[in-house]
C-alpha cells in the first residue's frame, strides 16, 4: 500500500545534502525563489510578490502535508540550514501509487550536481519507503536543464501536450515524463 507519512517530517540526508521540512522561517528565501526571473522562467505560474506571498506559500505546503497530499522538502547543504531549493511530491494519487515531482533551485547553486542528488534521495524515499510504482514530470519543453535532469535519472517521455495550459495570454506546451519502479532499479 501506498504509504505517505508526514508526521514526523521525514527528513532525508544524502552526500552534501540535508532535506528538512520547509519552515515559516524559510519565507525569505523561498519569496525570492518563488520571484526570481531566473527561477520562474519554466514554471508557468505568477510570481510572489510580497514575503506575504511566501508565507501562505508555506502554509499551504504544511496543509497539504497534514491532508497527506503532498511531500516538500527544502534542500539544504548539510552544513548550512538555509533553504537554497526546494523539491516535493504532489498530485499524490495514493489508489494508482502515482506522484508528481516538482523542483526548484536557487541558480547561484545550479550547475553542481545538487539537485541530481536530491533527486535520487527523493526518489529513492518515493520507491523504497512511500512505495510509488510511478513518479511523473511535467515539464517546460524548453527547460532543457530539467529534461536533461529527469532523463539522466531514467525518466522516458510518455506524452506532450500542444497548447495544453494557458498562461500570460498564450498557450503552452507541456512534456510528460514518467519514472516507473522498474526503471528506478536499474
Amino acid at each position: 500500500m501506498l504509504t505517505v507519512v508526514t508526521s514526523p517530517f521525514p527528513g532525508l540526508i544524502s552526500q552534501r545534502l540535508k532535506l528538512r521540512q520547509v519552515s515559516p522561517e524559510d519565507a525569505n528565501e523561498v519569496f525570492f525563489l518563488r520571484s526570481d526571473k531566473r527561477v520562474m522562467e519554466f514554471l508557468d505560474r505568477q510570481p510572489a510578490k510580497s514575503i506575504e506571498d511566501a508565507q501562505e506559500f508555506i502554509e499551504k505546503l504544511k496543509d497539504l502535508e497534514d491532508k497527506q497530499d503532498a511531500v516538500t522538502w527544502a534542500i539544504t547543504l548539510k552544513e548550512d540550514v538555509k533553504l537554497i531549493g526546494t523539491i516535493c511530491y504532489w498530485n499524490i494519487l495514493k489508489e494508482h501509487y502515482r506522484a508528481e515531482i516538482g523542483y526548484v533551485l536557487h541558480p547561484d547553486f545550479q550547475g553542481k550536481g545538487i539537485m541530481h542528488e536530491a533527486l535520487f534521495t527523493v526518489l529513492e524515499y518515493g520507491f523504497k519507503t512511500m512505495h510509488l510504482h510511478s513518479v511523473e514530470a511535467n515539464v517546460n519543453p524548453n527547460n532543457h536543464a530539467s529534461i536533461k535532469l529527469l532523463e539522466r535519472n531514467n525518466f522516458k517521455r510518455e506524452g506532450y501536450f500542444r497548447e495544453n495550459y494557458y498562461f500570460n495570454g498564450k498557450f503552452l506546451d507541456s512534456a510528460i515524463y514518467s519514472l516507473l519502479v522498474p526503471d528506478y532499479k536499474k
